[in-house]
């Protein structure tokens, strides 16, 4: 009796297992037919909007469409506010998706020769993240440079002001009149910096270039002072902690150092001697 189901039995295994590759051979064509149809949501004009016109948050949505059409040029509800107050380049209808090309970013003819001031020049210097104050440095923005070099006659190591109180033209291709505003934020990196100098501070920045490294430090916008007697940091002043001592003296009575919280400036306070 058994030996009569045997078939049967085998015959129903066969079937499910043809089923079952038919199955996953299925979701495989369906995963493979649908792969770059993921929706991801991009802004889109939710009225038609005229050319020239100020877009506003009641202009616009967002709407999800398939990723295989979202581009760097696409943009994307979290870079919504960037485009908010500015003007549009193009009439647009409702449901069309948001372009940063659509926007008045820049004049698309910027030149930075515009921006030099007659009888100065304008330098540009080796400068990422590491050497311009942690990619804070912007244009328009007071900086000095300091060197780096070989002293050639002891061999040592000395770093020194170069340059003080120097304006910034420029970070990489964004200037002072960039709507930065209106530049996806993985185009806002730079690592050259170009400097306002006037001609023998250029000499003195490209033999500096050749000769060592050059760091930017960064100024408050209204501290104009220059240093007239500065001194230079070598491995001897460094190691003796001479000139640190004489420097931190210097720092406690020029920088006014603020405590975090009331209580801890109260703390800070010594109490009064009956």
């Amino acid at each position: 009796m058994l030996k009569g189901k045997t078939p049967l039995l085998v015959a129903l295994a066969l079937g499910v297992f043809a089923g079952g590759i038919a199955f996953w051979g299925i979701q495989a064509e369906k995963k493979r037919v649908r792969r770059g149809w993921n929706l991801v949501p991009v802004v889109v004009a939710s009225t038609d909007i005229a050319e020239g016109s100020v877009v506003t948050f009641d202009m616009i949505s967002q709407r999800p469409v398939p990723d295989q059409f979202v581009t760097s040029s696409v943009i994307k509800p979290e870079s919504a506010t960037y485009i908010v107050n500015q003007k549009v380049l193009v009439p647009l209808q409702a449901g069309d998706p948001l372009l940063w090309s659509q926007f008045e970013t820049t004049k698309a003819a910027e030149r930075l020769s515009t921006k030099v001031q007659k009888k100065a020049r304008a330098i540009t210097i080796e400068a990422g993240k590491t050497t311009a104050v942690g990619g804070w440095v912007r244009p328009n923005d007071h900086v000095d440079v300091i060197g780096t070099f070989k002293d050639p006659q002891t061999n040592e190591s000395v770093a020194v002001t170069l340059l003080q109180n120097v304006i910034v033209l420029a970070t990489g291709k964004i200037t002072g009149t960039t709507n930065v505003n209106l530049i996806p934020e993985n185009q806002r990196e730079y690592n050259n910096v170009s400097l306002l100098v006037i001609p023998e501070e250029a000499e003195i920045l490209v033999l500096a270039t050749e000769m060592g490294a050059l760091t930017l430090s960064l100024r408050n916008e209204d501290d104009v002072d220059v240093i007239e007697e500065r001194g230079r940091a070598t491995i001897n002043t460094l190691l003796s902690g001479e000139r640190t001592r004489a420097l931190q003296a210097k720092r406690f009575s020029t920088i006014q150092v603020i405590r975090g919280s009331a209580s801890e400036r109260a703390a800070a306070v010594p109490a009064a001697t009956p």
